[in-house]
């Protein structure tokens, strides 16, 4: 059983959690789900197929049998532009060309990395059951006032719609010095502070909702909160940089939804 609270912090009753909180914990899986997420996430490397050949260019055909014949012009037979007027135009869609093709582009790279559906949803359900685990949480370095794990809050908190409320229920909850420990930013070391990534910003708790009513608007100016609806919880969410045991707070719906939920890998996998 885990212990419900209202939006104020007080003692709203209890709820019985799911089975999936007593699945084994399996790091291994859980590193390979995430780093399976973020590969594919990842820009294709190479060049686009039709790179270079997208144009009206049409090789004329042999002397002989093309009103548009190029001898004794001093011209290659390849293929060209069709001006406007008639004529020949410039060479295009070869490699020698002004214009053309490239001669030996990059072959594409396909970052991505697979994971069997099975072993995902393990990884899921582990990162799940991950929640529970004062000694996982702690080790992150999430700081809260609370003892009991997984954190359950009453369904009105789905309904907040402003910062300020969801920022008083989490100071309820007993998660401000948390709160307090994600604004603070670091300067990336690198070339990366010149491409738009400067700072480099902590995961605060994660909010999982069974549906959004506001909360996910009224949450998203809190630095390092995260909130998702049950049906796009991810491994990745669950586990920033393949380290489980994120601070979670979960409405009593979604808690409840657990054990019903049909789990799929994210959109791309």
């Amino acid at each position: 059983m885990a212990k419900i609270y209202s939006i104020d912090g007080k003692s709203a009753g209890t709820v019985k959690l799911p089975k999936v909180f007593e699945t084994e914990y399996r790091p291994d899986m859980i590193q390979k789900a995430v780093v399976s997420i973020q590969s594919k996430k990842r820009q294709k490397y190479g060049r686009s197929p039709t790179a270079g050949i997208m144009t009206s260019a049409e090789y004329f055909g042999s002397r002989h049998h093309s009103y548009r014949m190029t001898i004794n012009k001093g011209q290659s037979r390849l293929p060209r532009e069709k001006p406007g007027g008639g004529g020949l135009g410039g060479v295009r869609r070869v490699p020698q060309a002004v214009g053309g093709r490239a001669a030996h582009p990059p072959r594409g790279t396909e970052w991505s990395k697979k994971i069997n559906n099975k072993e995902y949803i393990k990884a899921l359900e582990s990162a799940i059951a991950a929640t529970s685990n004062k000694d996982l949480i702690l080790s992150r370095g999430h700081i809260t006032a609370g003892s009991e794990f997984p954190i359950v809050v009453d369904d009105k908190f789905e309904s907040l719609k402003k910062t300020k409320d969801v920022a008083n229920a989490m100071v309820s909850l007993g998660l401000e010095k948390d709160i307090e420990r994600a604004a603070s930013k670091k300067v990336r070391a690198g070339r990366g502070k010149m491409r738009g990534r400067k700072y480099k910003g902590k995961k605060s708790a994660l909010i999982v909702v069974g549906e959004d009513k506001g909360i996910i608007k009224g949450a998203r100016n809190i630095p390092g909160i995260d909130v998702v609806a049950l049906d796009k919880l991810n491994v990745e969410l669950l586990a920033p940089g393949a380290n489980a045991g994120r601070l979670t707070v979960w409405t009593k719906s979604a808690i409840e939804k657990l054990d019903d939920q049909k789990w799929t890998q994210p959109a791309g996998s």
